[in-house]
């Protein structure tokens, strides 16, 4: 830290603005200097801006200084007015109002050479400023001290707004480890804010430095547009067959919801059935494999286990005058009354209906993949989310049907919680894991819908207890107001980006955790990867500008440019017939 050339402590009379006219707890009023005829002034070379919602303006108070953040700027007239007073000011007087969140002080170390200046900064304040006193703007130069250095555990995620290129940097334990959320309108740059947080990760290794660095890094992608910003990924795609997300690794509640067909309301008759059936072909299949003891199962075990085949099978279970016992389709056979009461056997029927759809449906084969009956599948399952040499591993969901997508990531999430809950504590520490799930009201909607339960359970469950056991949650979302509630309440940081819906801006402002009216202004009118950063992650509250990317580094999620594409030549016959036999096979 480079010696200042004067006392940091004097004040600086080029930058005094106005006198405080009002102090209401920790919101501030001042009055604008008369004379002042441009909103900016000018210091050691940098113009500085007077007003700027989420600028930061200082008070002295002896040795101390107390900051706060600029929310608002208008005439004094109009604030007369919205007090009842009658206006006495002039048509050019001016107020700005800013709100308190800090303290300082400039302390001398004489012992280093040459001395140096070093401001102890703090959040919250315990001295609060009085009418008349001086209202100053923050040098550049003391803004970098105020937002940090990036020293510790930390990554960068861009630069402060108005502060000359001061670098942004989120602490990487709370940002991660205590969840965080992203938040903002389509096209407002919540991919790329998520990509620069997730190369900052990545990088660390390397600006740290430490001789090894190994993320965990799973993100649930239902557009398939991060495959692109990461060259070194692995891709986990059902339409490639490289996702193995098998039946029997769903626990009772995810099973009901897939052999069922969930949805508002699903048959207690048709529940028990699939609770007995998935016990008794669980045991089943742990006979075949070598170490398990059965008597300690429970039917949510994730014990491989036989479907069987209920293709021809009569109404009464039979197949050629025999009842087919094999695997699930067998046990749920061995529940059905003794009788030739068609009515009797339905609801056995449905539930053999649905899976025999599943079956025959090529888009959950990679749900619906028969066990082979002989080894045991459940390492393979748990390494391809977590094994490997690979920092990050892309979900893509993209070619996964809707009524089944909500069960697949629910089961992902799940696996990836209890997986951390059964390793030791020294494990747990040795092998953190962050959870990237984008568009997130498609999985935790602030809705009851059922087909959404499963899911909203799982992410649930991390948002409130995942940083116990190294299990962090990065949550996106282009509508927050439909983002499950309790799930957003439990992410402890915010980047949020533009919003343009009246609803969710309103919604956003009531969650956040610092209060900051004036900064929470400006959403609708954020350019793009402009964001405001809150939380525990956040040195400060601050209106940040995400770091840019390089082309390849970039999500593929950019608009299409129309007029460039409106100058090639129109779709050949075997260009369309191409796309139409991917659109067939589900395949790309």
């Amino acid at each position: 830290m480079s010696a200042e050339p004067r006392n940091p402590n004097d004040t600086i009379d080029n930058l005094a603005i106005g006198k405080i006219i009002e102090v209401d707890g920790s919101h501030i009023v001042a009055e604008l200097e008369p004379k002042l005829s441009e909103l900016s002034r000018v210091y050691a070379g940098e113009t500085y801006p007077i007003g700027q919602f989420g600028s930061i303006v200082k008070i002295h108070f002896g040795r101390r200084l107390i900051f706060a953040f600029v929310g608002r700027l208008r005439m004094k007239a109009e604030y007369e007015a919205e007090r009842g007073i009658t206006p006495q000011a002039s048509g050019d007087e001016r107020i700005v109002e800013a709100d308190l969140f800090g303290e300082g002080e400039w302390v001398l170390d004489s012992a280093a050479t040459p001395p140096k200046w070093t401001l102890k900064f703090e959040r919250g304040v315990a001295t609060y400023p009085l009418p008349q006193q001086t209202v100053y703007l923050t040098p550049k130069s003391e803004l970098r001290h105020i937002y940090g250095q990036g020293k510790g555990k930390t990554v960068r995620l861009g630069e402060h707004v108005g502060s000359g290129g001061t670098p942004c940097y989120a602490e990487m334990n709370e940002l991660l480890g205590k969840h965080t959320a992203i938040l903002g309108s389509t096209g407002a740059g919540k991919s790329g804010t998520v990509a620069a947080i997730l190369h900052s990760v990545l990088e660390r290794g390397a600006t740290a430095p430490h001789p090894k660095w190994q993320p965990t890094i799973i993100i649930l992608d239902p557009h398939n547009e991060y495959g692109s910003a990461f060259q070194n990924h692995k891709r986990l795609s059902t339409d490639e067959g490289t996702l193995s997300l098998p039946y029997w690794m769903l626990n009772l509640d995810e099973s009901i919801a897939l052999f069922i067909g969930k949805t508002e309301y699903a048959a207690t008759s048709q529940s028990n059935i699939v609770k007995n059936a998935l016990l008794a072909a669980r045991r089943a299949g742990a006979e075949k494999i070598q170490g398990l003891d059965i008597t300690k199962l429970t039917v949510d075990a994730p014990v491989p286990y036989l479907l069987g085949d209920p293709t021809g099978l009569d109404e009464f279970g039979k197949l050629n005058g025999a009842s087919y016992d094999v695997g699930f389709v067998g046990a749920v056979n061995a529940q059905r009354p003794n009788n030739s009461n068609k009515k009797d056997h339905e609801d056995y029927n449905k539930v053999l209906r649905k899976l025999d759809s599943l079956l025959k449906d090529g888009r959950a084969q990679f749900m619906m993949k028969p066990w082979d009956g002989l080894t045991d599948p459940l390492p393979t399952v748990l390494g391809q989310l977590l094994g490997g040499a690979q920092p990050l591993r892309i979900v893509d969901l993209s070619g996964v049907p809707n009524e089944v997508a909500g069960t697949a990531s629910a089961a992902i999430a799940r696996t990836l919680f209890l997986l951390k809950v059964w390793q030791t504590p020294t494990e747990r520490e040795a092998s953190p894991v962050l959870l990237v799930c984008e568009e997130a009201h498609r999985y935790v909607p602030n809705v009851g819908a059922a087909q959404y339960e499963a899911a909203q359970d799982a992410v649930r469950r991390i948002a409130k207890e995942g940083r116990k056991y190294g299990l962090g949650l990065l949550l996106v979302s282009q509508r927050p107001s439909e983002v499950e509630a309790t799930v957003l309440s439990q992410c402890n940081s915010w980047v949020v980006l533009r919003i343009t819906n009246d609803a969710d801006r309103e919604h956003v402002r009531s969650i956040l955790p610092d209060s900051m009216a004036g900064l929470t202004k400006m959403l609708s009118g954020l350019r793009r990867q402009e964001a405001i950063f809150v939380g525990q992650a956040a040195m400060l509250p601050s209106r940040i500008l995400v770091r840019s990317l390089e082309p390849n580094q970039l999500p593929r999620s950019h608009d299409i440019d129309f007029d460039a594409g409106w100058q090639n030549d129109p779709m050949s016959p075997d260009q369309l017939k191409t796309v139409a036999e991917r659109w067939r096979y589900q395949q790309r």
